[in-house]
C-alpha cells in the first residue's frame, strides 16, 4: 500500500511558522474515523470495549478524542493512571495491566475503581495485603511455546515475561474466587505486530477454549475476555493493512463456535489496541540540514532517536516521504541520521529516496504510537512538541517543546553552583 502523507508540503511550511521542526503531528480526522470502524467491527458483541494502551501515545489531547470514540484506556503505571483519572475515564473505564508491580500502584489502582488485571500468580497475596482484593478481576494467561498460524511463527510466548501458565490460571481462579472475587476476566497477548486478519480470530479460538475450560474447572463467572492488543500496521509499502471488519467478523464466528454452545454467549470482548488506533495517524515532521560524502551518502536531519527510537532500538523501517517530491524518482541512496552521539541514530539505512536538498521537509510515517512516549534524553537532547492536525485543517499545539529549564529542573541546587 502506498504511503501518503496526511499533509502537503504547503501545510507542513504554514505549521513550520508556528512550530519548528522536529515536531509530531497527529491527524485527529484519521484517529476518529480509525475508532469508529474498529466499534463497528465489535458492534456484534453487546459489552465490547475497546481499552486504548496508553503507552502508545500518552498525550491528554488524544486521549480525550479517543474518550469522546467511546474507548477507556489500558494503564500500566502509576502516572498513566492519574493522567486516565484526572481525564475523566474512571472505574470500569480503566483497565489496570501492569507486572513488577509495587503496591503503591495496586492501591491507587483500587481507589479509582480500575479493573486490575494480574500479570502473576503470586500478586494474589502481594494485592490482597497491599489493597485488598476487588470483586472483579482479570488474570493475564501465557500459554508457553511458539505462537503460530497455518505454519508460520508469529511470537515466542514463551519468552515472555508476562502472564501465568495454563495450571496457574486454574489455581488462580480458584483461590480467587476462595477469597471472595465474584466476577471474572481473562488477558493474552501473543503476537505483537501481526499485519493478518487471522491473528485475533485464532487467538479469540484458544482464550474462549481456556475460558470455557476454566468455567467448568473453577465455577466462575468469566464476564469479559481482553483480546489484548497484537494487531499492527504495515510500516512497508508491499504490505496491507489489516481489515478490521474482517477481524470482528472472525472474532465473533468464534465466539458463536464456542461461547455460546456452552452458555456463555453473554461474555464482553475487550480490545487493548495501541498501535493500530495511532501508528499510521501519526509523523514526525523533521528538516534535512546536514549533507555528508564519505564512504555513504548522509542526510541530518534536526530530529533524531529522541524523538523517534524505534529505529536505533530495533532496526525497525519507518517510511519516509520528502515532501514536494512525492513523485520525483528514487534515485539516490541515503543514511538519514540524526545528531545523537550513537551510530545506531538512523532513521533509513541505504534507503533509496529522491535528491534531498538542505531545507528539504521530511515525513517519517507511522509514529503516532511508541514514538513520543519512547523518547527520552541521552545526550542532554530535548523532546519535540506534539501538534493535533484538527478535522477543520487548523493546527493546535498539545504538548511544547521542551527546554534546557526542563532538563535541568529536577537537579537540586544545580543553579546556586558558583561556576
Amino acid at each position: 500500500m502506498k504511503k501518503v502523507p496526511f499533509i502537503t508540503k504547503e501545510q507542513a511550511q504554514n505549521i513550520i511558522k508556528e512550530v519548528p521542526t522536529p515536531f509530531h503531528l497527529y491527524d485527529e480526522k484519521g484517529i476518529r474515523e480509525n475508532a469508529r470502524k474498529l466499534r463497528e467491527a465489535f458492534s456484534w458483541n453487546k459489552g465490547f470495549q475497546e481499552y486504548f494502551a496508553v503507552k502508545a501515545t500518552p498525550n491528554p489531547t488524544i486521549l480525550r478524542i479517543l474518550k469522546e470514540e467511546g474507548c477507556g484506556v489500558d494503564c500500566a503505571s502509576m502516572t498513566e493512571l492519574m493522567m486516565a483519572e484526572k481525564l475523566g475515564f474512571a472505574g470500569e473505564d480503566i483497565m489496570f495491566s501492569s507486572n513488577d508491580t509495587p503496591a503503591e500502584e495496586f492501591v491507587y489502582a483500587r481507589e479509582i475503581e480500575a479493573t486490575i488485571n494480574l500479570d502473576d500468580i503470586t500478586h494474589i497475596d502481594f494485592l490482597k495485603e497491599a489493597a485488598g482484593l476487588p470483586k472483579k478481576i482479570s488474570c493475564r494467561f501465557n500459554p508457553g511455546g511458539k505462537f503460530a498460524i497455518a505454519n508460520t511463527i508469529m511470537d515466542n510466548p514463551g519468552d515472555a515475561k508476562y502472564g501465568m501458565t495454563r495450571p496457574q490460571m486454574t489455581e488462580a481462579f480458584k483461590k480467587l474466587k476462595a477469597l471472595g472475587v465474584e466476577e471474572f476476566g481473562m488477558h493474552s497477548f501473543l503476537a505483537s505486530n501481526t499485519v493478518t486478519n487471522d491473528y485475533y480470530p485464532t487467538l479469540a479460538g484458544i482464550l474462549f477454549k481456556t475460558a470455557v475450560e476454566l468455567k467448568e474447572e473453577t465455577g466462575v463467572k468469566i464476564s469479559f475476555i481482553n483480546l489484548s492488543g497484537g494487531i499492527g500496521v504495515p510500516y512497508t509499502e508491499d504490505k496491507e493493512p489489516n481489515d478490521i471488519l474482517a477481524i470482528g467478523e472472525g472474532v465473533r464466528k468464534a465466539y458463536e463456535e464456542i461461547l455460546v454452545p456452552a452458555g456463555m454467549g453473554d461474555v464482553k470482548i475487550f480490545t487493548e489496541l495501541g498501535r493500530f488506533m495511532l501508528a499510521p495517524y501519526g509523523h514526525v515532521v523533521t528538516t534535512a540540514i546536514h549533507e555528508k560524502h564519505t564512504h555513504k551518502e548522509y542526510i541530518g536531519v534536526d530530529a533524531c532517536a529522541v524523538n523517534l527510537m524505534r529505529p536505533a532500538i530495533y532496526g525497525a523501517y519507518h517510511h519516509i516521504t520528502v515532501l514536494g517530491k512525492e513523485d520525483a524518482a528514487k534515485d539516490h541512496v541515503y543514511d538519514v541520521t540524526g545528531s545523537l552521539c550513537e551510530n545506531c541514530d538512523k532513521f533509513a539505512v541505504d534507503r533509496n529516496l529522491p535528491e534531498i536538498e538542505m531545507g528539504d521537509i521530511l515525513v517519517i510515517h507511522d509514529t503516532g504510537a511508541h514514538g513520543f512516549s519512547m523518547g527520552y534524553n541521552y545526550n542532554g537532547k530535548l523532546k519535540s512538541a506534539e501538534v493535533l492536525l484538527r478535522e477543520d485543517g487548523s493546527i493546535r499545539l498539545i504538548r511544547r517543546k521542551e527546554t534546557p529549564e526542563d532538563y535541568f529542573r529536577t537537579l537540586e541546587g544545580f543553579w546556586d553552583v558558583d561556576m
